[in-house]
């Protein structure tokens, strides 16, 4: 098996997909933070701690994928985004949007990791011989 081969076996379909979703959410999450304070009235460091907290929990996450817990995390942050709309009602749509977003990137990304961990072992077996 070359390097390239070796490379493009390890790489995980479903990190990809869910460190994606967190970017993006980061982004969703960190513009709150001036919404919060200037439409909702939120104290400012309240806003910041919230906002920004979350936003660096989704960077942090998305770095972290490698591990199993840090996607029972990305569920975590999933839900306080949706709870966000407490503050923000938008946030009940895009937290929950997010939430399909990452529900779908999970499944889909452990789906592709079966079936080319299948193919794969077909495609050993088929050199073996």
């Amino acid at each position: 098996m070359s390097e390239e081969q070796a490379a493009q076996r390890e790489r995980s379909p479903r990190r990809g997909m869910c460190a994606a979703v967190l970017s993006l959410e980061a982004i969703t999450l960190g513009l709150t933070t001036p919404v919060m304070i200037s439409v909702a009235g939120v104290a400012t460091g309240t806003a910041l701690a919230v906002g920004l907290g979350l936003t660096v929990a989704c960077i942090v996450v998305a770095g972290m994928l490698r591990s199993q817990w840090a996607y029972a995390a990305g569920y975590a942050i999933q839900v306080a985004a949706i709870a966000l709309g407490a503050v923000i009602p938008m946030m009940f749509f895009l937290g929950g949007l997010f939430g399909v977003l990452w529900l779908t990137a999970d499944r889909l990304g452990r789906k592709i990791e079966r079936e080319k961990a299948a193919a794969w072992a077909a495609w050993e077996a088929e050199q073996q011989r």
